[in-house]
């Protein structure tokens, strides 16, 4: 090999490792970005067939579920709000500190985003409520139909248990 495609060979590994290391820094920053979406249950339980896929916690993720009814608890000195979301097999306690959406209210379907903290609560920084009434994220719709007992019903039993 002589001395000239000698060097467009190492010019080409260069560039090739730069691209490499630059994308590996890259995805390694945005990783702290991400923010997974899951519901009561997957916190509670874990996600997929063999429930592996648990949050811990102080990690970022959004949770979407239904707000119990009676569980909204507002401090009234300041904007602090705490309330519990559910889905077909899970409840889960949310802590906020700001001002609700206008659409926020009970048996309402809504998305947080935030913190996990130890015991299950999630510390959000945003609370998102749809304009639909009706509506409800995927996620909580298509764990509903896998239960088809009322969850309001299913969650005062399992609250009992829990007792």
């Amino acid at each position: 090999m002589n001395i000239r495609r000698r060097r467009r060979l190492m010019v080409v590994v260069a560039i090739l490792v730069g691209l490499g290391l630059a994308t590996a820094l890259v995805m390694y920053a945005l990783r702290s970005n991400i923010d997974l979406f899951y519901t009561p249950s997957e916190i509670l339980y874990g996600r997929g067939a063999d429930h592996a896929d648990k949050p811990h916690p102080g990690q970022q993720l959004r949770i979407g579920g239904i707000v119990m009814p009676g569980s909204v608890k507002r401090d009234p000195d300041t904007l602090a709000v705490q309330f519990k979301l559910y889905d077909a097999n899970g409840v889960v306690g949310v802590t906020y500190v700001g001002i609700l959406p206008d659409l926020f209210r009970e048996g309402q379907g809504i998305v947080a985003e935030g913190i996990l903290e130890d015991g299950n609560v999630i510390k959000a920084r945003q609370v998102l409520a749809k304009h639909d009434a009706k509506y409800t994220p995927p996620e909580i719709t298509n764990a509903m139909k896998k239960n088809p007992d009322d969850p309001a019903l299913n969650m005062q039993t399992m609250q009992g248990e829990q007792q």
